[in-house]
């Protein structure tokens, strides 16, 4: 079954803001905050699945000190790159604090770009089984003696409709994909079939009228990492002894290429293969955004668009802000 509906009414409880990274989504954020400062103080609440960890700092772009004093920030910092961080536990998190910003008086501000969780947010999530470290297990060894191409065809055999949506080359999809089904004796794909109506709220996207604009930005900002210490901080972090390559916090764009290039012991095409993903990241993006259809679309290559987003922000809030 789904997660319960939060207590509030969604739709006039929130303002969000999305958009493909380096799409200027924190500084549009900002800029919405400075502007409310003495008629309606926001509050962000972050909707990215690496600023959640701790020690993650360069590769994930995340709030300067002095951003974070200027405006609270919340699911930052959250827990360590050695735990896991789900999308059901980001809903309960989120609606928790929607409820208590709101019991301030103050606006909460949902930013960021990692999709899915705008999506269970608003759609709700079906119930998972649990994960199982025997299972898992078993599937690790299965993996290293098999293959797999192995897995995926078993995957294909239980679960054609999951198969159908993974690449072949999708090891940590395909392999939860197994697990759910050994666990539970049901497919993957019988757990997102139920759909739950609700009053959306607005949700202002950040997107590009060129993709070459993005681009330039991307390479731009991944060079700027690299300058920045990407790889002594992906180093530090591999120097702790708790971490490895297979965990989500390690599977982050550009943490993974980094990792990567430090096992390797070879940079020459780290930044090539970072700025790759992270396009490709930028891709998937946009295409979960343009299936949100409260979505209200800012082009962030225009003349001054942290203006237009405000702007925006300022006419949407006016319709339920003292709802």
């Amino acid at each position: 079954m789904p997660l319960d509906t939060p207590a509030h009414d969604l739709s006039t409880a929130c303002l969000c803001l999305a958009g493909p990274t380096a799409s200027g989504k924190s500084a549009a954020a900002l800029a919405i905050a400075a502007a409310w400062a003495s008629t309606w103080p926001v509050e962000i609440v972050s909707v990215d699945s690496a600023l959640v960890y701790r020690g993650m700092d360069i590769g994930t772009a995340k709030p300067k000190r002095e951003e974070r004093a200027f405006v609270p920030h919340h699911l930052i910092d959250i827990i360590e790159p050695s735990e896991a961080y789900s999308a059901a536990r980001f809903v309960v998190d989120a609606q928790r604090l929607i409820g208590e910003i709101r019991a301030r008086g103050h606006l909460p501000l949902l930013v960021g770009g990692t999709m899915l969780y705008f999506k269970a947010l608003f759609e709700g999530l079906d119930a998972m089984p649990a994960a199982d470290r025997g299972v898992r297990a078993a599937l690790a060894e299965q993996l290293e003696r098999d293959g797999l191409h192995a897995l995926y065809r078993e995957l294909q055999r239980v679960d054609p409709v999951t198969a159908a949506r993974l690449k072949p080359a999708d090891q940590q999809r395909i392999q939860r994909a197994l697990e759910v089904f050994r666990v539970s004796g049901q497919a993957l794909s019988s757990f997102h079939t139920e759909k739950v109506e609700r009053a959306l709220p607005p949700l202002i996207s950040l997107e590009p009228d060129d993709r070459a604009w993005l681009h330039r930005r991307i390479e731009t900002r991944f060079h700027q990492m690299l300058d920045g210490g990407l790889v002594d901080e992906v180093r530090r972090l591999g120097e702790r002894g708790d971490l490895h390559a297979d965990l989500p916090s390690m599977r982050c764009v550009g943490y993974r290429q980094t990792w990567e290039a430090l096992v390797g012991g070879s940079f020459s095409e780290l930044p090539e293969r970072g700025i790759a993903a992270t396009r490709q990241l930028a891709k998937r993006q946009i295409t979960w955004l343009r299936g949100m259809p409260q979505r209200h679309r800012v082009a962030s290559d225009r003349n001054d668009p942290i203006a237009a987003v405000v702007a925006l922000a300022t006419t949407l809030a006016a319709e339920w802000r003292h709802a």
